[in-house]
């Protein structure tokens, strides 16, 4: 397991965050997402060997938000 870092820019509200934490039950090795649009970021532990920074951030794309490595 790892944990990573992920800035979203473009989140603005609770509903927001929620929205990308959801992204936990779609993606295959994610143990635990925690989003904040305090600090317009996601902090989110998966396992790498199911998944790649390219999914991650193709996923929060597809939920309509960019992600960026912090």
């Amino acid at each position: 397991m790892i944990k990573k870092t992920f800035k979203i820019p473009d989140m603005s509200c609770t509903n927001c965050a929620m929205k990308i934490e959801s992204l936990e039950d779609d993606l295959d090795g994610v143990q635990e997402i925690n989003a904040s649009y305090h600090k317009l970021e996601m902090v989110i532990e998966y396992d790498e060997s199911k998944l790649s920074d390219d999914e991650i951030v193709a996923a929060v794309k597809k939920k309509g938000y960019t992600a960026v490595t912090a």
